[in-house]
Order: structure tokens, then C-alpha cells, then sequence
């Protein structure tokens, strides 16, 4: 079996950060002894990811997942564990990881501010030692997919959010890298943005295999770019697996909507609960909704079950969004045992 292109085995990182006194008698006290205390922000996470996978890497504010991607492309080092990209050590092999990476964070852009976006990207041919015939022929291919003709001879500090988060994009996959690192790039966008910014990551990972690894707050762009999610809380791998995995297992309930053709008085029977029916609640004289067990009943014979007691007109059944799953788990509602892979 081949090498993962990624190989992540215990690795850690700790800070020490300045414990400083309150007051005019602590400030004082603190210019002849400071005390500080270690921060762990990653601890002993360990993960591998194929050539041509498209990975989430989520977790809540201060999780630790920028510092790990960070660690991924050779911006820190380790305090303790081992990384592998490409067969590289991206802290100790700078020069020669960084043709292999791209890497896009969006509260940061890697053009120059005062120059012409056109300008910008012919700089970092030159950087990258891209034959001239090659950049003409991968600028053109991104110019017509992110559609930024309009706007490759305006500076770059009077584009939009939207119009320079589609420039980095480019600037990072110029030199055609096996993997794309992404930390959060479609933060402030607008609707239309993350589409146009949705579509052409999931084109390129479709159609030149290139290996992305996503850090967002975004679930909805989770759910609909990345087969597989790794979790992480307090510095910690929570799960490692696919999305749908961790929906299934997590996700034990549905809820169905009725609306009914008459006054209803729906009363939850101990034979409907054994049949795997539950909670249910009166919205109105017309609309209830109740709770079905997705292991003992799909949501096609959960209806067929209703249809045949109640004087139903319409039914909806709601989905449990990723969202609330998520949420759920940092909050510590539910729990993972087993989960992790």
C-alpha cells in the first residue's frame, strides 16, 4: 500500500503565555517576576490523508486548527510529534515543501496591496520558476472559472472581499501544488462569493485530484465539499471519519411534520412508541409533530404508519442539520465513545 500523502503521528504544540497581575501594585510586580503558564493547542493528534481527498478539519474557536495547519505548512514547528507531507518535513525542508503547497488564510492575502492583481500573479511565476507559456495557460484556465478579467489590472487594495479571496485562490495554485491548504476562506463572503468559491474547489479537487484540507466555521460548506471530517476540540481529536458516518451514529431521532385534514388529537399509544414513535408535540388544532428512532424505523415507514391512523393531509420530514449535531458535541450533549477512528 502507497505512503498517505499526509502523515500526522502525535503531533503537539504548547505555548507559554505571560500570566500578568491586576492592579498598579501587580503591574509593578511584574517587572521583577513574571510567571507564565503552558497552553497545550494541539495535543498528540494523529491522522493520514490520501492523495485526492477532500478533508474538514472543523472545531470551535481556540480548538487548535489553525495552529495545526500552521504545523502543515512549515509556519511553526512542533513542540513534540512528527509530520509528513509528500514525503517532506515542512519546517525543515522550507524551500523545497513550498512548491508542493498551496496555502490561502482569509484574514490574510498573499498579493502585493499597492500593485495590479496581473502584476502580483507575475511575480510569483518568477518566484516559482513557472515557464512563461505554462503561466499564460493556467491563468487564462482560473481567469475563466473564477471570471477575474474584470478586475486582474486593478490594485489589489480596492478589490472586494469576494474579488481578492478569488485572486488568492489563484495565486496559490499558479505552480499547480498537490495539496491546498485552506484556513477559513470564505469568512466575511457574501452568498453569491461562496458558491463561486464552493463550485471551483469542488472542480478542482474533482478534476486535477488536488488534495485539500478546509478549516471553516462554515458547516453548510462541509457538508456539501468534504466525504470526510476530522473533529477536534480543546487540542484533541474528537472523530476521524466520514460525515455521513457521524450523522448516522449521532443522528438516533427524526422529526415529522403532519398536517391534518381535521381537528386531530393525537395521543402517542404504547404500541406506537414500540413501534418506535416518540415526543410528540401539538403545534395546533391542524399540525403536530413527532419523533421517530431511525434504528428501529425509516422515514418511509414512519409516515406509512401515520397515514394509516391519523387523518393526515401532508407530512414533512426534517432533517437533523450538521449544525446541530456539532453544536451538540461542543456542548457536551453528546458524547463520542467509539466514535474516533
Amino acid at each position: 500500500m502507497a505512503n498517505p500523502l499526509i502523515s500526522v503521528n502525535g503531533l503537539t504544540k504548547s505555548f507559554k503565555t505571560f500570566e500578568r497581575r491586576e492592579g498598579v501594585l501587580g503591574a509593578f510586580y511584574n517587572l521583577f517576576k513574571r510567571e507564565y503558564r503552558e497552553v497545550m493547542a494541539v495535543n498528540k493528534i494523529s491522522f493520514q490523508i490520501e492523495e485526492g481527498e477532500f478533508i474538514g478539519y472543523i472545531g470551535p474557536n481556540g480548538a487548535g486548527k489553525s495552529t495545526t495547519i500552521k504545523m502543515l505548512t512549515g509556519i511553526l514547528a512542533p513542540t513534540s510529534g512528527d509530520i509528513k507531507v509528500a514525503g517532506l518535513i515542512p519546517w525543515k525542508q522550507r524551500s523545497r515543501y513550498v512548491t508542493q503547497i498551496g496555502v490561502v488564510f482569509g484574514q490574510r492575502t498573499q498579493l502585493w496591496w499597492d500593485i495590479a492583481v496581473i502584476e502580483s500573479f507575475k511575480l510569483l511565476a518568477k518566484i516559482y520558476e513557472i515557464p512563461e507559456a505554462v503561466f499564460k495557460q493556467r491563468l487564462n484556465r482560473y481567469s475563466e472559472i473564477l471570471e477575474l478579467d474584470e478586475f486582474l489590472h486593478i490594485p489589489v487594495r480596492k478589490l472586494s472581499l469576494g474579488q481578492r479571496m478569488r485572486c488568492d485562490l489563484t495565486a496559490s495554485l499558479l505552480h499547480q501544488p498537490k495539496i491546498l491548504f485552506l484556513d477559513e476562506p470564505s469568512i466575511g463572503l457574501d452568498v453569491l462569493a461562496k458558491s463561486r468559491i464552493r463550485e471551483f474547489l469542488k472542480y478542482l479537487n474533482e478534476t486535477s485530484h488536488t488534495t485539500i484540507l478546509l478549516t471553516t466555521h462554515d458547516l453548510d460548506e462541509i457538508e456539501k465539499l468534504c466525504p470526510r471530517i476530522i473533529l477536534i476540540d480543546h487540542g484533541k481529536k474528537m472523530y476521524d471519519g466520514k460525515l455521513e458516518s457521524l450523522m448516522d451514529r449521532c443522528v438516533l431521532t427524526q422529526k415529522i411534520v403532519m398536517d391534518y385534514k381535521t381537528p386531530t388529537d393525537f395521543v402517542l399509544t404504547p404500541e406506537l412508541i414500540e413501534k418506535g414513535l416518540s415526543q410528540y408535540q401539538s403545534l395546533n388544532p391542524y399540525q403536530g409533530e413527532v419523533l421517530f428512532n431511525r434504528n428501529q424505523l425509516s422515514a418511509s415507514d414512519a409516515m406509512s404508519i401515520l397515514f394509516k391512523q391519523f387523518p393526515i393531509r401532508d407530512v414533512e420530514v426534517q432533517e437533523t442539520s450538521i449544525e446541530d449535531v456539532i453544536r451538540d458535541i461542543y456542548e457536551g450533549k453528546l458524547q463520542l465513545p467509539g466514535l474516533e477512528k
